[in-house]
């Protein structure tokens, strides 16, 4: 018997716990580099945040894949 597409899942809870954790997690590395990359020069520095910035969007689409349908694609 299939499922009716208004019924939750499991992974959706799951899935926002884990990008929660995933995201401090990520938020915790970055801030461990805030220290380091502040003696840089300004030019140096803003293309290091704006990659840290739009870097954990990369695997976000695929993840939020998963936690609607299951697949990875």
């Amino acid at each position: 018997m299939s499922r009716p597409d208004w019924q939750p899942t499991w992974r959706k809870p799951v899935g926002i716990l884990l990008l929660l954790l995933a995201l401090m997690i990520y938020a915790g590395i970055c801030v461990t580099l805030v220290e380091p990359v502040s003696r840089w020069h300004v030019l140096l520095q803003v293309p290091v945040w704006l990659v840290l910035g739009v870097l954990w969007l990369l695997p976000l689409k695929r993840f939020l894949i998963w936690m609607e349908t299951g697949r990875w694609r």
